[in-house]
């Protein structure tokens, strides 16, 4: 591996830890919100039910 290719690799490593200022993580959901989203997509996509 030449310097060039090292000091591009370290630095590519770097801004991929680098945590994104205009993207804020999202507020995690409870449990049974999650569960009642897969219930819903469960029975949106059962065969037999109309659309």
């Amino acid at each position: 591996m030449d310097r060039i290719d090292q000091a591009f690799c370290i630095l590519s490593q770097r801004m991929s830890n680098l945590s994104h200022p205009g993207r804020a993580m999202p507020a995690p959901q409870s449990l049974s919100s999650l569960i009642d989203k897969v219930n819903a997509a469960k029975q949106r996509y059962q065969p037999g039910v109309g659309r």
